[in-house]
Protein backbone atom coordinates (compact mmCIF):
# COMPACT_ATOMS: atom_id res chain seq x y z
CA UNK A 1 0.00 0.00 0.00
CA UNK A 2 1.21 3.37 -1.28
CA UNK A 3 1.74 6.64 0.71
CA UNK A 4 -1.15 8.13 -1.23
CA UNK A 5 -3.42 5.35 -0.12
CA UNK A 6 -2.49 5.26 3.28
CA UNK A 7 -2.88 9.08 3.85
CA UNK A 8 -4.70 11.03 1.46
CA UNK A 9 -7.67 12.36 2.54
CA UNK A 10 -9.57 15.59 1.58
CA UNK A 11 -10.30 17.37 4.89
CA UNK A 12 -12.39 20.41 5.36
CA UNK A 13 -10.57 23.73 4.72
CA UNK A 14 -8.16 21.92 2.10
CA UNK A 15 -8.89 24.50 -0.84
CA UNK A 16 -8.85 27.77 1.50
CA UNK A 17 -5.25 26.26 3.10
CA UNK A 18 -3.75 25.70 -0.47
CA UNK A 19 -4.81 29.32 -1.24
CA UNK A 20 -3.56 30.66 1.93
CA UNK A 21 -0.01 28.72 0.93
CA UNK A 22 0.32 29.92 -2.28
CA UNK A 23 -0.94 33.91 -0.50
CA UNK A 24 2.16 33.37 1.61
CA UNK A 25 4.93 32.23 -0.91
CA UNK A 26 3.78 34.85 -3.34
CA UNK A 27 4.06 37.58 -0.78
CA UNK A 28 7.38 36.57 0.44
CA UNK A 29 8.48 36.31 -3.30
CA UNK A 30 7.44 40.23 -3.61
CA UNK A 31 9.63 41.03 -0.08
CA UNK A 32 12.16 39.58 -0.93
CA UNK A 33 12.97 39.65 -4.48
CA UNK A 34 16.38 37.68 -5.92
CA UNK A 35 16.94 37.27 -2.16
CA UNK A 36 14.74 33.85 -0.82
CA UNK A 37 15.62 29.95 -1.40
CA UNK A 38 13.73 27.13 -0.65
CA UNK A 39 15.41 24.91 1.48
CA UNK A 40 13.74 21.62 0.49
CA UNK A 41 14.58 18.63 2.10
CA UNK A 42 13.19 16.63 -0.08
CA UNK A 43 10.40 15.54 1.56
CA UNK A 44 6.84 15.17 1.22
CA UNK A 45 5.93 18.65 2.79
CA UNK A 46 8.83 20.23 1.03
CA UNK A 47 7.77 18.40 -2.38
CA UNK A 48 4.13 20.35 -2.17
CA UNK A 49 6.12 23.42 -1.55
CA UNK A 50 8.27 22.74 -4.55
CA UNK A 51 5.33 22.15 -6.69
CA UNK A 52 3.53 25.29 -5.68
CA UNK A 53 6.34 27.12 -6.31
CA UNK A 54 6.92 26.22 -10.06
CA UNK A 55 3.02 25.49 -10.96
CA UNK A 56 2.68 29.34 -9.89
CA UNK A 57 5.97 30.38 -11.41
CA UNK A 58 7.57 31.99 -7.91
CA UNK A 59 10.91 33.56 -8.23
CA UNK A 60 12.12 31.69 -5.24
CA UNK A 61 15.29 29.39 -5.59
CA UNK A 62 15.50 25.90 -4.85
CA UNK A 63 18.46 24.50 -2.88
CA UNK A 64 19.00 21.32 -0.76
CA UNK A 65 21.53 19.63 1.61
CA UNK A 66 23.40 16.64 0.12
CA UNK A 67 24.54 15.23 3.54
CA UNK A 68 26.40 12.80 1.96
CA UNK A 69 24.38 9.84 3.82
CA UNK A 70 21.18 10.23 2.32
CA UNK A 71 19.25 7.19 1.23
CA UNK A 72 19.50 6.90 -2.88
CA UNK A 73 16.12 7.13 -3.41
CA UNK A 74 16.49 10.84 -1.66
CA UNK A 75 19.50 11.82 -3.81
CA UNK A 76 16.88 10.93 -6.91
CA UNK A 77 14.54 13.24 -5.93
CA UNK A 78 17.10 16.29 -7.14
CA UNK A 79 17.38 14.95 -10.17
CA UNK A 80 13.58 14.42 -10.68
CA UNK A 81 12.88 17.71 -10.04
CA UNK A 82 15.25 18.82 -12.27
CA UNK A 83 13.48 17.30 -14.90
CA UNK A 84 9.54 17.10 -14.08
CA UNK A 85 9.94 20.79 -13.17
CA UNK A 86 12.50 22.14 -15.49
CA UNK A 87 14.24 24.15 -12.16
CA UNK A 88 17.68 24.42 -10.86
CA UNK A 89 18.29 23.04 -7.70
CA UNK A 90 21.44 24.17 -5.56
CA UNK A 91 23.03 21.43 -4.13
CA UNK A 92 24.75 21.99 -1.11
CA UNK A 93 27.28 19.74 0.82
CA UNK A 94 29.64 19.52 3.66
CA UNK A 95 33.01 20.55 4.16
CA UNK A 96 35.00 17.27 2.94
CA UNK A 97 37.97 17.85 5.03
CA UNK A 98 35.28 18.10 7.88
CA UNK A 99 34.14 15.06 7.21
CA UNK A 100 37.25 12.92 6.84
CA UNK A 101 38.44 14.67 10.16
CA UNK A 102 35.04 13.29 11.64
CA UNK A 103 35.49 10.16 10.81
CA UNK A 104 38.69 9.45 11.76
CA UNK A 105 38.49 10.87 15.30
CA UNK A 106 34.85 8.90 16.45
CA UNK A 107 34.15 6.30 13.33
CA UNK A 108 30.99 6.01 11.37
CA UNK A 109 28.86 5.18 14.01
CA UNK A 110 29.36 7.65 16.39
CA UNK A 111 26.28 9.58 16.17
CA UNK A 112 24.60 6.33 17.92
CA UNK A 113 27.33 7.00 20.77
CA UNK A 114 25.75 10.00 22.36
CA UNK A 115 23.80 13.61 21.40
CA UNK A 116 26.89 15.85 21.67
CA UNK A 117 28.33 13.62 18.57
CA UNK A 118 25.20 13.34 17.05
CA UNK A 119 24.79 16.83 16.92
CA UNK A 120 28.51 17.17 15.72
CA UNK A 121 27.98 15.31 12.98
CA UNK A 122 24.59 17.47 11.71
CA UNK A 123 26.63 20.49 12.63
CA UNK A 124 29.33 19.60 9.90
CA UNK A 125 26.62 17.95 7.55
CA UNK A 126 23.83 19.90 7.85
CA UNK A 127 24.09 23.42 9.83
CA UNK A 128 27.26 24.70 8.12
CA UNK A 129 25.67 23.79 4.29
CA UNK A 130 23.00 25.19 5.06
CA UNK A 131 25.09 28.91 6.67
CA UNK A 132 26.35 28.42 2.92
CA UNK A 133 22.94 28.62 1.28
CA UNK A 134 21.26 31.16 2.89
CA UNK A 135 24.44 33.36 2.90
CA UNK A 136 23.44 36.36 1.50
CA UNK A 137 19.72 35.67 1.49
CA UNK A 138 17.25 37.66 3.13
CA UNK A 139 14.31 34.90 3.63
CA UNK A 140 14.00 31.08 3.11
CA UNK A 141 11.14 28.77 2.72
CA UNK A 142 10.41 25.33 5.12
CA UNK A 143 8.34 22.48 5.36
CA UNK A 144 7.78 23.18 8.81
CA UNK A 145 4.12 22.17 9.86
CA UNK A 146 2.63 22.46 13.70
CA UNK A 147 1.17 18.93 13.64
CA UNK A 148 5.15 17.39 13.17
CA UNK A 149 5.76 17.68 16.85
CA UNK A 150 5.73 19.14 20.25
CA UNK A 151 8.77 21.51 19.40
CA UNK A 152 7.27 22.61 16.23
CA UNK A 153 3.57 23.16 17.69
CA UNK A 154 4.05 27.05 18.01
CA UNK A 155 5.36 27.17 14.28
CA UNK A 156 4.11 30.69 12.69
CA UNK A 157 3.33 31.44 9.17
CA UNK A 158 6.41 33.87 8.99
CA UNK A 159 8.54 34.17 11.62
CA UNK A 160 12.20 34.82 12.24
CA UNK A 161 15.41 32.87 12.09
CA UNK A 162 18.33 33.24 14.72
CA UNK A 163 20.28 35.63 12.34
CA UNK A 164 17.22 37.69 11.48
CA UNK A 165 16.19 36.22 8.19
CA UNK A 166 12.60 35.91 7.64
CA UNK A 167 11.47 31.96 7.57
CA UNK A 168 8.47 31.37 5.76
CA UNK A 169 6.56 28.60 6.74
CA UNK A 170 3.69 28.16 4.17
CA UNK A 171 2.25 24.84 5.36
CA UNK A 172 2.36 25.16 9.41
CA UNK A 173 -1.72 24.61 9.53
CA UNK A 174 -1.47 21.72 7.20
CA UNK A 175 -2.27 18.12 8.32
CA UNK A 176 -0.68 14.57 7.30
CA UNK A 177 -3.56 13.98 5.07
CA UNK A 178 -3.97 17.37 3.22
CA UNK A 179 0.52 17.28 2.13
CA UNK A 180 -0.83 13.54 0.88
CA UNK A 181 -4.08 14.97 -0.42
CA UNK A 182 -2.45 17.62 -2.62
CA UNK A 183 0.25 14.74 -4.13
CA UNK A 184 -2.27 12.99 -4.85
CA UNK A 185 -4.19 15.61 -6.74
CA UNK A 186 -1.32 17.17 -8.40
CA UNK A 187 1.07 14.08 -9.36
CA UNK A 188 3.73 15.37 -7.16
CA UNK A 189 6.81 13.28 -7.45
CA UNK A 190 7.88 11.92 -3.72
CA UNK A 191 10.62 10.25 -2.06
CA UNK A 192 9.49 6.23 -2.82
CA UNK A 193 10.45 5.19 0.85
CA UNK A 194 7.22 7.30 2.06
CA UNK A 195 5.53 4.09 1.02
CA UNK A 196 7.75 2.04 3.19
CA UNK A 197 6.12 3.80 6.39
CA UNK A 198 8.79 6.88 6.64
CA UNK A 199 7.05 9.82 7.20
CA UNK A 200 10.05 11.55 8.29
CA UNK A 201 12.86 11.15 6.24
CA UNK A 202 16.54 12.61 7.23
CA UNK A 203 19.71 10.94 7.06
CA UNK A 204 20.21 6.78 6.21
CA UNK A 205 21.95 5.88 9.46
CA UNK A 206 19.40 8.21 11.32
CA UNK A 207 16.10 6.98 9.70
CA UNK A 208 14.03 4.28 10.47
CA UNK A 209 10.34 3.08 9.42
CA UNK A 210 7.69 3.60 12.72
CA UNK A 211 5.42 0.88 13.02
CA UNK A 212 1.68 1.33 13.32
CA UNK A 213 0.97 3.99 16.14
CA UNK A 214 4.27 6.00 16.32
CA UNK A 215 4.32 9.31 16.76
CA UNK A 216 5.50 10.99 13.10
CA UNK A 217 9.04 11.95 14.07
CA UNK A 218 9.50 8.36 15.79
CA UNK A 219 12.25 6.90 12.70
CA UNK A 220 14.23 10.05 13.38
CA UNK A 221 17.10 8.79 15.57
CA UNK A 222 15.20 6.78 17.44
CA UNK A 223 17.63 6.09 20.38
CA UNK A 224 17.54 9.68 21.55
CA UNK A 225 14.89 11.15 24.07
CA UNK A 226 12.11 12.53 22.42
CA UNK A 227 13.01 16.49 23.32
CA UNK A 228 16.42 15.88 21.64
CA UNK A 229 15.35 15.16 18.36
CA UNK A 230 15.96 18.39 16.32
CA UNK A 231 18.98 18.72 14.33
CA UNK A 232 19.25 22.50 15.05
CA UNK A 233 18.26 23.41 11.64
CA UNK A 234 15.19 25.10 12.99
CA UNK A 235 15.95 26.70 16.30
CA UNK A 236 14.69 29.59 17.60
CA UNK A 237 16.00 32.02 20.27
CA UNK A 238 12.57 32.75 21.72
CA UNK A 239 12.69 28.85 22.96
CA UNK A 240 15.40 28.93 25.01
CA UNK A 241 15.05 24.95 26.22
CA UNK A 242 14.86 24.05 22.19
CA UNK A 243 18.20 25.97 21.96
CA UNK A 244 19.62 24.05 24.34
CA UNK A 245 18.73 20.37 23.36
CA UNK A 246 18.30 21.45 19.32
Amino acid sequence: MSAIDLYAHATPGFEERVTAAVATLKQAAETYPDGIVQATSLGAEDMVITDLIARHALPIALGTLETGTLHSETVALIGHIETHYGLHVEVYRPVETAVIEFVQNHGTKAMYESIALRKTCCGIRKLEPLSRMLAHRQAWVTGLRREQSSARGEVNPIESDDQGRAKINPLVDWSWNDVWHYIAQNNVPYNPLHDHFMPSIGCAPCTRAIAVGEDFRAGRWWWEDEKAKECGLHVRDDHPQEQQEA
